[in-house]
């Protein structure tokens, strides 16, 4: 029987729940059901790594993925190899990114380039291969130089120069990499166009390498845009250069810190130049259009001439060759060659997701014409000649519009090429708060607001200082005009970064992340039917991003809170209905349904939503450094600044998955964000006691949605070992030690805590406080982790107390607390509490408790059985702007929590599922 497609093999996967094995993909045997899957492996077996998606790793330099372990499996100082299905070692190089507490390895980082040719791989203990040219880093004066063993690139310390050149053997292939941004006073709100540009250049502050070979390098830069003596818009970019590559990898971090009623962004870009040595015919410009679509020209075409070079020539250029000389050439085309235009400029403008333009002209000074234009570009292209060019593109280019792609001068002696990350021919980039807040000045007034339109407004607080932006950018220094395919592969590698995974057994077998998943399983009609709703649900979510163009350089990654049926549109523009802001986890509800399911479609959702969350939805500076913004209009706009958005809890996964350096920047920063209680107090419109004033010593600090976002710094810093590891830990601990010892424990609400103790004070009488929001910001899963690592019975208990009594009767919750937890919602979603309390205690009345709360009625709470039909419904016009669908009765909030609730049911209590 032949082999049957890895795409089936998965897709067959994806459908029984099976794991797909390293010898499946290697024989090209059928994976089993899953009632008849293999045996789990063992601790010390191998791990099976695939392609994310299809395709292997194409034209990009190389991978780096994370591997869970199980606890003790491996001491800090194991090694590991990779190999290929036929055998063959693959260059690796590896590091700890989390470590159990016995000191075991939890979570180890793999970088991998030269010699990733196949479809899978196996990584296992032993002596990785070295890399045949290893990329290695030198410093000297003001420069590091980087040697991938096939270009050399040498990064600045100071000046204004990040890349200074970019060498391929003897040959510059480009220089002065650097940061453009232009910069417009006012705004042109009539029919006046008179608002001044300035332009700012990124100005280096430092430069630091992260990381020193042998298979990958990672060198940071960071510093601000100035002119004269202004500096502002601070930037931190990563460059990534793999061992053998031809491309180095950007990271590119600006964080605002503008007033947003005068500093406007005209243009935001990254700009090098290009030496141009060959003659103008052996000069190639490819500017990428959708799909596999290319422009492909020459400065100077000799094709469509009224007289023929001759096929020959005509077919070499088009295919970017040396072209013969041209006095082998009809006369009557060399002899008139000074005739023939060159073209030295090019614009692609994406100013929306839905079209691009196309468009060149000669030189400065002289008309452009049009030259094309279509739907979403790929935001890649290359320019040079036949001695070598530049590739370049930048990733969610038509997503994160307005971009621009611009090659300059390509026609002289120096190509200039700009990859926008804001086009300077789009509207300037504007922050201000969409409305002045109705005049309210004080909290009762602010609070009407949220009666009337949900969103929570305060004057100032709508403000964008300090929201940051990530940009993904990809360079090859190319030795020769690349030929079609192989340009495509780039620019497939641009759009998709090929990323090396373990499956879903493997992530599940580590019980990582609190054991709270396991492989997507259909083997009974009652799990099949959960299965399909949660595929339901994903897709929807997935599609309506399309449909309503959730597009734009702000917005891509996040999704709207809740629908207007009315309208058949989600409230885009109705307070703290519009943007979601992570509101109930949706960021948990994707990545426990990635680690379960592998599926890519899954993994990049949820990496384009940590993206932004991380970045737009939090501020990095200021006074409000380290909290996060509530839903609304603006993702910055809501008055409501809390731990519960910026929690390191929605970035951990795909940290520990991909080791994105990013990433664990923002979870570092953290680890002292205990500290903004002092700064603004998440709960002073609503507290009962007018007096309270933060107190270093004695801050009211919530058990719920307050701890669960520090206890996620604070585990997160400490299992990596990071600088502040100790401080961490102990927090920790203290916090822990006493939420346990209060005497309700976490049904007591709050404490005071002291800042300098790390511990909260012990209250002298009972309360009972809950709130049904408490749980449901990341406090399941930060619980369930921290009870795995610590050994702490006193906390344990507390913590099980709290899910066995949330969905008890009120008849049972004052029997054991003196009083009820008065009217909750959010039943489904706590649901999964019944399930981990049921595992925990052995108490099989719980698990069936759960799956009731899970699946009965209750008004306004998740997608109970008897609601809804699970379908949409086709729109058209006049009811919609464009035809699409609805499914009315979903909501951002619902769906969340009955993902989460539905996967952690089914990992905890699935075989006790009725029916």
């Amino acid at each position: 029987m032949p082999p049957i497609p890895r795409r089936d093999l998965l897709k067959a996967a994806a459908v029984t729940g099976a794991a797909v094995p390293f010898s499946w993909l290697l024989a090209g045997n059928a994976p089993k059901a899953a009632a008849d899957s293999p045996a789990r492996k063992s601790a010390d077996e191998p791990v099976d790594i695939t392609w994310l998606e299809d395709g292997g790793l194409g034209a990009a330099a190389g991978s780096t993925f994370g591997v869970p372990w199980p606890k003790g499996a491996h001491p800090g100082d194991r090694t590991f190899t990779l190999t290929t299905a036929d055998g063959k070692e693959v260059p690796l190089q590896t590091w700890a990114t989390a470590y159990w507490p016995d000191g075991s390895l939890k979570w180890t980082a793999h970088a991998a380039g030269e010699g990733l040719t196949g479809s899978a791989y196996r990584l296992t203990t032993g002596k990785p291969a070295a890399p045949a040219k290893k990329v290695t880093v030198s410093e000297s004066g003001g420069g590091i130089t980087v040697d991938t063993g096939v270009i050399k690139a040498v990064i600045g310390k100071d000046g204004k120069k990040l890349v200074r050149t970019v060498t391929r053997g003897s040959t510059e292939i480009a220089r002065d990499g650097r940061l453009v941004l232009l910069r417009q006073g006012g705004l042109d709100d009539g029919d006046q166009g008179s608002a001044a540009w300035e332009r700012f250049d990124g100005e280096i502050s430092g430069t630091e390498v992260e990381q020193r070979g042998p298979v990958r390098v990672v060198v940071r830069i960071d510093g601000t845009h100035r002119k004269g003596r202004r500096g502002w818009l601070p930037f931190s970019v990563r460059l990534y250069f793999y061992a053998g590559a031809d491309s180095f990898r950007m990271v590119h971090t600006i964080t605002y810190d503008g007033d947003q009623n005068k500093d406007f962004i005209r243009g935001l870009g990254v700009r090098f130049s290009v030496p141009m040595r060959d003659e103008a015919y052996d000069r190639h410009i490819r500017i990428a259009g959708e799909g596999k679509g290319f422009l492909t020209e020459a400065v100077k075409g000799v094709t469509g001439l009224r007289r023929d070079p001759g096929a020959g020539v005509r077919t070499a250029q088009v295919k970017g060759e040396k072209l013969p000389d041209p006095a082998t050439w009809d006369q009557r085309v060399t002899s008139r060659l000074h005739l023939i235009p060159t073209w030295g400029d090019y614009t692609l403008s994406q100013l929306s997701a839905d079209g691009f333009t196309l468009r060149k002209r000669t030189k400065p000074g002289h008309g452009w014409i049009a030259a094309g234009g279509g739907r979403r570009a790929n935001g890649f292209g290359y320019v040079g000649g036949v001695s070598g060019g530049l590739s370049f593109g930048l990733r969610d280019f038509w997503e994160k519009f307005p971009a621009q792609l611009d090659i300059r001068g390509a026609a002289g002696d120096e190509a200039e090429v700009t990859l926008w990350l804001w086009s300077p021919e789009a509207q300037p980039m504007d922050l201000r708060f969409y409305h002045d807040g109705l005049g309210q000045d004080s909290y009762p007034e602010q609070l009407e607001g949220l009666q009337i339109t949900y969103e929570d407004y305060e004057p100032d607080f709508g403000t964008p200082y300090g929201i940051a932006r990530t940009s993904e950018l990809t360079f090859w220094a190319n030795a020769a005009t690349p030929d079609a395919d192989t340009l495509v592969r780039q620019a497939a590698a641009v759009r998709t970064p090929p990323q090396l995974a373990a499956g879903p057994a493997d992530l599940a077998r580590a019980k990582v992340f609190g054991g709270l998943f396991a492989p997507v399983d259909r083997s009974t009609p009652a799990k099949a039917k959960i299965e399909n709703r949660l595929d339901f649900l994903f897709d929807y979510h997935k599609g309506q991003v399309e449909q309503r163009r959730w597009y734009g350089f702000w917005d891509y990654g996040d999704i709207m809170h809740t629908y207007d049926g009315d309208r058949h549109q989600w409230r885009y523009d109705v307070g703290g209905y519009a943007w979601d802001n992570s509101e109930l986890s949706p960021d948990l509800w994707l990545w426990l349904a990635y680690l379960r399911s592998g599926r890519s479609d899954i993994f990049r959702f949820a990496e384009t939503m940590t993206r932004h969350t991380g970045e737009v939805d939090a501020y990095h500076l200021g006074t409000w450094a380290g909290l996060g913004t509530r839903h609304g209009v603006q993702h910055f706009a809501d008055s409501a600044k809390q731990q519960r958005i910026s929690t390191a809890l929605y970035r951990r996964y795909y940290y520990f998955l991909t080791a994105d350096e990013r990433v664990g920047d923002i979870m570092h920063a953290l680890v002292d964000s205990d500290e903004t209680f002092l700064v603004l107090d998440p709960q002073r419109k609503v507290r009962e006691d007018p007096d309270y004033e933060p107190d270093p010593h004695a801050l009211s600090i919530g058990f719920g949605t307050d701890w669960s976002g520090l206890a996620g710094a604070w585990l997160t810093e400490w299992e990596r070992r990071g600088p502040k590891a100790k401080k961490a830990e102990a927090r920790l601990r203290s916090t822990m030690e006493t939420i346990a010892a209060q005497p309700n424990g976490f049904v007591q609400g709050s404490g005071l805590y002291d800042l300098d103790t790390g511990r909260y004070a012990i209250d002298d009488e009972p309360k009972v406080s809950v709130s049904h929001l408490s749980a449901v910001f990341g406090l399941v899963e930060v619980c369930a982790e921290v009870i795995d690592l610590i050994d702490m019975p006193q906390f344990k208990e507390a913590w099980l107390d709290y899910c066995r009594y949330f969905n008890a009767t009120k008849a049972e919750q004052k029997a054991r607390y003196g009083a009820d937890f008065g009217s909750l919602i959010l039943v489904q979603g706590h649901s999964r509490l019944d399930a981990y309390a049921a595992v925990q205690l052995k108490d099989d009345e719980l698990a069936a408790r759960a799956w009731r709360k899970f699946t009965e009625y209750h008004e306004g709470d998740g997608y109970p059985d008897t609601t809804t039909s699970w379908k949409t419904v086709e729109l058209e016009g006049p009811d919609v702007l464009e035809p699409g669908v609805e499914a009315a009765w979903v909501s951002t909030n619902a769906t969340a929590q009955y993902g989460l609730a539905a996967i952690q049911n089914l990992a905890l209590v699935g075989d006790k599922l009725p029916g």
